[in-house]
């Protein structure tokens, strides 16, 4: 898994790769935000024509061109499928450039488990009305992309020897792909909670109520968010449990409560709980979804803010 080579060449064009898939994530993330900004509902103009409408002999008019808005939101989706494929491009030329799994360090780690909750985006939210929870996924994606960028890039380089294991590319890929998962449910959850916040009342006025109002409805929101998460739980779950053996492995100890190790399990609690409250009467909606939210904000902080502020077993990005 380890060598002394790195090839050059290779490791510049996954940062030019990770670059680019910034960039265009940025624009998509504009377009996106004025698709949702200035969409309007145009079920109205459909009413209009068809109440004052006529039979006449005048030939078959023209299909009609796609709203302005709506092509701008598709123009959007598309830039964010080429930022997911360059930041896949990023990773692939990474691991090649290493020749090694490439999630040794923070920065790799927080690029993969973007990809992940990106691609989970892709699937869950493949919908045309599901298009404006874009803006809103992209956000804590670039927020992450740009603190690796910034402060977490580590140059390319042999996995150090602490991680020369074959536990390295099981555990941190599944934790990744579970942590992704999560990305996307505390986004449904937190817009789940405005749309049935008083912004989302029938009577709301207003911008921010009317930006709310372009949301899918509050059971479309709730329904992404717990499946994503039922998903998401045992495949977190699982990249916990690898983790202990591996450390049992390494350390001769499954748990040191190492800070890393433990918000991870407390966050793996807080969707275990969610989960639960979501099945029992009196605390489903909105006493959930601010569950789900809590378990969003500790998987969050556990991804990179747990690194820069402690010193721990996990500190292998030289932030610690």
């Amino acid at each position: 898994m380890n060598t002394t080579h790195v090839d050059i060449g290779l490791a510049r064009n996954s940062d030019w790769a990770f670059t680019s898939s910034v960039v265009i994530l940025v624009v998509a993330l504009l377009l996106l935000a004025v698709e949702l900004a200035y969409t309007r509902s145009r079920e109205p103009d459909r009413e209009l024509v068809s109440a004052g409408s006529v039979k006449t002999d005048s030939p078959a008019p023209e299909a009609p061109r796609r709203p302005f808005d709506e092509r701008v939101g598709r123009a959007g989706l598309v830039l964010v499928y080429a930022g997911i494929g360059l930041l896949f491009a990023c990773i692939v030329l990474r691991g090649l450039a290493t020749t090694r799994v490439p999630w040794g360090n923070m920065y790799e780690f927080i690029n993969l488990t973007c990809f992940c909750g990106l691609t989970a985006g892709a699937i869950v939210l493949r919908r045309p009305q599901y298009r404006p929870l874009w803006v809103f996924l992209l956000l804590p994606v670039l927020i992450l992309l740009t603190v690796s960028g910034r402060w977490l890039y580590t140059n390319a380089a042999p996995v150090m020897p602490a991680l020369q294991s074959y536990w390295l590319p099981i555990h941190v890929s599944v934790v990744s792909l579970g942590s992704g998962v999560f990305l996307v449910a505390g986004v449904a959850s937190i817009l789940f909670l405005l749309r049935t916040s008083r912004l989302g009342a029938p009577d709301a006025r207003g911008r921010l109520a009317q930006l709310v109002h372009r949301l899918p409805d509050a059971q479309t929101l709730d329904r992404i968010a717990y499946r994503t998460t039922i998903f998401g739980f045992p495949v977190f779950g699982f990249g916990v449990i690898f983790g202990a053996i591996w450390a049992e492995e390494a350390w001769g100890r499954y748990w040191g409560w190492d800070p890393k190790e433990t918000v991870a399990f407390i966050a793996w609690v807080i969707y275990a709980a969610y989960l639960h409250a979501r099945s029992t009467a009196g605390w489903r909606d909105r006493k959930a979804a601010w569950i789900n939210v809590v378990g969003f904000v500790a998987m969050v902080f556990n991804l990179f803010f747990v690194n820069l502020v402690t010193v721990g077993l996990h500190s292998y990005a030289g932030v610690g």
